[in-house]
């Protein structure tokens, strides 16, 4: 048997350590009420209701996402940077994803290198992709992508093979990292295929994942800084969002990495979700557009934000379920923009507009939160660097995505999570305790 890396055995150490502490909940502690649902969230999409489990990341209403504990400042400033550059290896950080540990450089690099021995896409992937029509979407063409590697999944060898349920999490692991490592590549050639008129660009061994992810883009740096920032920014956001749900949703019935992962893209990109960045942009741009492609000034701005609330309409990119304040991912990106891109005219506008809407909000008195989210400021830097394809933003966000949502299902099958089967009520119900008053516990139905 072949030795194990340092983060697999790592990993395989960290999840033995969990398992017991899992077990005496279930025992234990299985029957302490921690939310009550009511009719609102049954309806409501479970809207609050805590009924998922996850250690890889956390929102907090006033902090933000937490990874691993870590704020997003904490995370960045204890990652390993890449050599000459800005921002952390995205290798390292899945590594701290996994662990809960931050590597150190040995271990860093050599997450870099194993994701390199995998990264070679099998051609059939490309044939796949070759065979779409030009004009089919670039999140259907991810979405395949990723299907048609399942005949590769080694879980399904694995399991049909014969199996304990606490080795499940080893083949999860290996078809997590295989996918992970390809992922840029694919990504990279769909969008030089589609609109670049396909001409593709070879990888570069030297250069790390989110640097040899913007090298096959075809953009110079800075902006495999951007990618770097980007993807560990999108990475993970708690499970209940719905590329985290569906991705966990469908592995929790012992379906691979592939059949997950592909599910999670497919919800990624519906407009309520993945899209928000792209209609936050274009919105900007009309913004800029009314003003006659001129700067307006705070006072021209916030009477043209309340034309827009007063007409019925929201200010994209502001407001958030949980956050009570600036999304520090749309800070991170912030300060990304005030050193690089700092005399662009759409990020002073969106400067502006962060300067201005809260308070106008804050008046306005319809949003629980008048700070902005992450999509008020990605579009723009994307734009900038000639990344104007909009239907791709939303690749970009899938390729992120997939860092937090692979390490969540290899816990997921570390620790034996059952398959997840909430029970259904009919509205005649709810209509019947909504007039009672509440349904009776002693009721079995």
């Amino acid at each position: 048997m072949a030795k194990m890396s340092t983060l697999k055995a790592k990993l395989l150490e960290k999840i033995e350590a969990f398992r017991p502490r899992i077990t005496k909940l279930n025992k234990e502690f299985g029957n302490v009420v921690i939310d009550k649902v009511n009719i609102g969230q049954a309806i409501g999409g479970a809207r609050d209701v805590r009924s998922l489990v996850t250690d890889i990341s956390y929102l907090d209403p006033f902090e933000g996402i937490r990874f691993r504990g870590k704020t997003i400042p904490e995370t960045f400033a204890a990652l390993q940077k890449v050599p000459g550059r800005d921002q952390p290896f995205v290798e390292g950080f899945f590594y701290f994803l996994l662990t809960g540990d931050v590597p150190t450089a040995a271990q860093t690099q050599e997450v870099v290198e194993e994701w390199k021995s995998r990264a070679q896409v099998p051609a059939y992937v490309t044939d796949v992709l070759r065979a779409l029509p030009r004009d089919t979407h670039p999140m259907t063409m991810l979405s395949a992508a990723v299907l048609s590697m399942q005949r590769d999944a080694v879980f399904v060898k694995r399991y049909n093979e014969g199996m304990k349920k606490t080795e499940m999490w080893d083949p999860m692991y290996e078809d997590a990292m295989n996918l992970l490592a390809k992922l840029p590549s694919i990504a990279a050639y769909i969008y030089r295929m589609k609109y670049k008129g396909d001409t593709f660009i070879a990888p570069d061994p030297k250069l790390d994942w989110g640097g040899n992810f913007a090298h096959m883009m075809g953009v110079p740096p800075p902006y495999d800084d951007v990618a770097r920032m980007y993807f560990i920014l999108h990475s993970d956001h708690e499970s209940g969002n719905v590329s985290a749900h569906t991705t966990h949703l469908v592995a929790s019935a012992l379906s691979d990495a592939y059949y997950s992962f592909s599910a999670g893209l497919n919800g990624l990109a519906g407009p309520l979700h993945g899209l928000a960045n792209q209609e936050v942009l274009s919105w900007t741009q009309n913004v800029m557009k009314k003003m006659n492609n001129k700067l307006p000034t705070e006072e021209e701005l916030k009477k043209f934000l309340w034309d827009t609330l007063n007409a019925g309409q929201v200010i994209p990119g502001y407001g958030h379920a949980v956050l009570r304040k600036t999304d520090p991912r749309y800070v991170a990106q912030m300060e990304y923009c005030q050193k690089h891109l700092p005399e662009d005219p759409l990020f002073k506008l969106v400067n502006m507009i962060y300067k201005v809407a809260p308070g106008v909000l804050t008046e306005h008195g319809k949003t629980k939160n008048p700070w902005p989210n992450v999509d008020a400021q990605s579009g723009v830097i994307q734009w900038y660097y000639g990344i104007r394809e909009w239907d791709f933003y939303t690749v970009l966000f899938g390729v992120g995505r997939a860092l937090g949502v692979l390490a969540n299902i290899v816990w997921d099958r570390g620790l034996g999570y059952a398959i997840e089967r909430p029970k259904s009520v009919t509205t005649e119900m709810l209509e019947k305790w909504a007039k009672e008053g509440g349904r009776k516990e002693a009721m079995d139905d």
